[in-house]
């Protein structure tokens, strides 16, 4: 599986382009004005993952390659954007070919940035974004039904599909997202209708609203609590220039144990049902990305396709059990090592060797 990609969205100014250059470490064009951002800017961002650097300790390998996360930082979208206010459709079209949509939320407090429509209410903020698009999906699911419902009556076959984009136009006209009813959404997934992807809420606060720990769970009442994050982009972009001790010492300073990109990087990784398995060796050590329920043999075609179709066991250890023993001849010699065949189903601590014959 390649890597996911995340689209981030909001309204202008709210801190989407100081985040983006906070999880790719890239310079793009952050200014104090409306759509300074017209074409995204794309950057790949590796999944962070201890077992990778002990792995390769351990195989004194020579490369380590993790998981990655594709983040495309999307211009500003603002009130009418689905009637094209503000390049809209042009934003929009770019938010549909995203696998998730991160939704960032202004909530810190600067008289030195604009705020859209002067308003300082979070939750109108995201009103207004999911507005607009409920309503360019509702575009989409009416010009679809319309078709259908000529279609279905000469092909009976088309029923069933009729059935579920007529309860799509019916929840979208209430104001509400496809992704709030889960059998519908996953049904719609590879329709390219927005409000169907996965959410993450991101809440951008101020650096001295870190520890107050009623306004974060205020925030994440608002929307889905465990897919929300609050995090002050200003002291993300602050921790990208120093070293780690000193990143360290100014976490420590808001409370804060580790970055709060890391765990919005995880929370897209666990969000779309994804998990790695790990290979190891002296040339490189890898996180392979897979769904859960990923199956041992489907796993070996994520490496190559040959693997799949000549697939014969998957040697298995776990990487506990490896970092514990200290070697794979010692995790050999204590039974640690087990064969497994082609259904049985991959665990995310899987430091694996595939065996195939083509």
């Amino acid at each position: 599986m390649s890597n996911i990609s995340c689209g981030i969205v909001g309204l202008p100014n709210v801190g989407k382009s100081t985040l983006f250059n906070c999880l790719t470490k890239n310079d793009v064009l952050v200014a104090n004005y409306p759509f300074a951002t017209i074409d995204p800017n794309v950057g790949i961002v590796g999944v962070p993952d201890v077992r990778l650097e002990e792995l390769a300790e351990l195989y004194n390998s020579k490369k380590i390659i993790p998981a990655t996360v594709t983040f495309i930082d999307i211009a500003g979208l603002v009130k009418d954007a689905h009637q094209g206010e503000g390049l809209g459709n042009q934003f929009l079209s770019h938010i549909r070919n995203c696998q998730m949509i991160i939704h960032l939320v202004r909530v810190f407090k600067d008289s030195n940035v604009q705020r859209v429509g002067q308003n300082s209410d979070p939750q109108k903020d995201i009103d207004i974004i999911n507005t607009e698009l409920i309503l360019s999906d509702l575009q989409i699911v009416t010009k679809r039904l319309a078709r259908l419902e000529k279609e279905a009556k000469s092909d009976p076959k088309l029923l069933p599909e009729l059935h579920l984009f007529k309860q799509a136009e019916d929840m979208l006209n209430r104001g509400e997202l496809l992704n709030t009813d889960v059998s519908i959404s996953k049904e719609l997934l590879n329709m390219q209708l927005i409000t169907a992807k996965n959410f993450i809420y991101v809440f951008n606060i101020d650096d001295d609203d870190l520890t107050n720990e009623e306004l974060k769970r205020d925030l994440a009442k608002s929307v889905f609590p465990e897919r929300s994050i609050c995090i002050s982009a200003k002291l993300e972009f602050e921790l990208n220039s120093l070293d780690a001790a000193d990143a360290q010492e100014l976490l420590s300073s808001y409370g804060q144990n580790s970055s709060s990109l890391d765990q919005l990087i995880n929370i897209a990784y666990d969000a779309l049902g994804l998990q790695s398995f790990l290979t190891a060796g002296e040339k490189e050590v890898k996180a392979w990305t897979i769904n859960k329920g990923t199956s041992a043999s489907q796993a070996a075609g994520v490496i190559h396709t040959d693997f799949e179709r000549g697939f014969i066991a998957a040697e298995i250890v776990s990487y506990q059990d490896l970092v514990a023993l200290g070697s794979l001849l010692a995790a050999r010699a204590a039974g640690k090592i087990r064969t497994e065949g082609r259904n049985y189903v991959m665990q995310p601590d899987d430091v694996v060797e595939f065996r195939f014959n083509v």
